[in-house]
């Protein structure tokens, strides 16, 4: 079997109108509780405000995505042109890649668009005139509507892209005088991860002994984004990135890496999941939108110490040493200090999970989500 058709039997097109619109009214709840979880994360002291701030930018971002993306495939099935929305049904249960690199480009267009269009208001009027004159449905004027509500959704931009490119945050100075002072950045960016098709975060906090400050050096600031942007592989293990960075840039001293990996989504309905939480989803029987669970996992990558490396012949760098998970030598095959895999799920595929207790989800923390809107966190 070739590539090509793996990824044809991962991939999946809803054609069905009823069908679509339930996987993204799905999206729409587990979106809305994300930043919900991240906020548990600050209260637990596992992430600081700065970061949490971050990702509850770009989780609400992602929230705008599957909104603008709902309304363009919010007929779909119903007719020629209509495209069906496509998404990885195998390790992944999101759109797939190539369908936010479409939204990207119709954003560059979406002023354009929406010129050539009536406004929602006289498609409105044109519905009711075409129902009560003509006594038909009218198909093609519910989607030019669903169509000018995508445009407007991306004109307004703040969604999560295939690429978002680094930002950074002023964190103040590290608490040293004199010359021994520096700037402390959280440098933050993100990706629709095109071989995972899940949205992966990135946070890094970085130390400037450069002369001008990293955001206003027009030498460095687009150099560093370039470099981080390039590396923003999941495939890529966290000491390569930082180790690169802090080689490639003398002055800018990475102290920690976090990634956030939102995904794989595991549906009973729409997904293929195999071991225990493929029982466990159909064993819990869910009410529509109750059935799902979201993987969340973080990688944590920290500066042990710093050691001191010739540069030329009279002067000398910092260099970075990074710890690793000193557990069995797995720091050496994941790259990382820490590694802490979560899962976010409703109240009952977590009864479930309870009562089963597999083997492999013992020390997999559990965020569930109640109706309400309340988290709560278990071990």
């Amino acid at each position: 079997m070739t590539e090509t058709d793996t990824l044809t039997q991962d991939h999946q097109s809803l054609s069905d109108t009823m069908v679509t619109r339930r996987y993204f009214s799905k999206f729409a709840r587990i979106t809305g509780h994300l930043a919900r979880v991240a906020g548990q994360m600050e209260a637990e002291g596992r992430m600081g405000r700065e970061e949490v701030e971050v990702l509850a930018r770009y989780l609400v971002g992602l929230g705008f995505t599957f909104r603008a993306l709902a309304n363009k495939h919010f007929w779909s099935g119903r007719g020629e042109g209509h495209g069906a929305l496509t998404f990885d049904r195998h390790e992944s249960g999101f759109p797939v890649h190539a369908e936010l690199l479409q939204m990207a480009a119709d954003a560059a267009q979406a002023d354009k668009h929406l010129a050539g269009m009536p406004s929602a208001a006289e498609l409105k009027s044109q519905m009711v005139q075409t129902i009560v004159g003509e006594l038909k449905i009218p198909t093609k004027l519910q989607y030019a509507l669903s169509q000018r509500l995508y445009y407007e959704e991306l004109q307004k931009g703040e969604l999560f892209w295939p690429q978002n490119h680094p930002d950074v945050i002023w964190l103040g100075n590290n608490g040293h005088q004199g010359r021994d002072a520096r700037r402390r950045y959280l440098v933050h960016w993100a990706v629709y991860d095109s071989g995972q098709n899940i949205p992966t975060l990135y946070l890094m906090e970085v130390e400037d002994t450069g002369r001008v400050a990293l955001p206003k050096d027009e030498r460095r600031w687009p150099q560093a984004q370039s470099h981080l942007m390039a590396q923003a592989m999941a495939g890529l293990k966290l000491v390569t990135i930082a180790s690169g960075f802090d080689r490639d840039f003398d002055d800018l001293h990475p102290k920690s890496l976090k990634r956030i990996h939102v995904g794989p989504m595991y549906s009973h309905t729409f997904t293929r999941q195999t071991g225990p939480l493929r029982e466990v989803l159909e064993q819990a029987k869910s009410p529509p939108g109750e059935d799902w669970a979201l993987a969340w996992t973080v990688e944590e990558l920290e500066s042990e110490r710093v050691e001191m490396e010739k540069s030329g012949w009279f002067s000398s760098v910092e260099r970075e040493v990074f710890a690793l998970d000193p557990f069995a030598g797995r720091g050496a095959d994941t790259g990382a200090t820490r590694m802490e895999r979560s899962i976010i799920l409703p109240q009952r595929p977590y009864q479930v999970l309870a009562e089963k207790n597999p083997p492999g989800f013992r020390d997999v923390r559990k965020f569930v989500v109640s109706p309400g809107g309340r988290v709560l966190s278990y071990r």
